[in-house]
């Protein structure tokens, strides 16, 4: 069964099943961090072309299946399969909310 996400979390899986950058990049403060494989990109513009440098290089899909939190922090566990090293793999995605937008994400395994 899929867990009932934010309204904004919603929305940004949304946008990267349909590998939107843009509509991903505004689910963002002005000001968010991203931390996904070592690299930290930070402000809307630096995420859009993080999202927009993933999806022409991978093809894949993303499913998530548990959410917790712990603190600040909104945990969503998802699968992903596709055609990157090591899929498929599931990862975890750590939010943490600003009212309705995303400050910050750190994707790790």
């Amino acid at each position: 069964m899929k867990p009932e996400l934010p309204t904004v979390i919603a929305r940004y899986f949304s946008a990267d099943k349909k590998g939107n950058a843009q509509a991903i990049s505004e689910c963002f403060t002005d000001d968010a961090v991203v931390v996904d494989e070592g690299n930290t990109y930070t402000g809307r513009e630096a995420i859009r072309q993080w999202m927009a440098n993933a999806s022409t290089q991978y093809t894949y899909t993303v499913e998530p299946f548990a959410l917790t939190t712990e603190g600040a922090h909104t945990i969503v566990t998802s699968h992903l399969v596709g055609n990157f090293p090591g899929s498929p793999v599931d990862l975890r995605y750590r939010f943490i909310l600003r009212g309705d937008e995303i400050a910050e994400l750190e994707i790790v395994p």
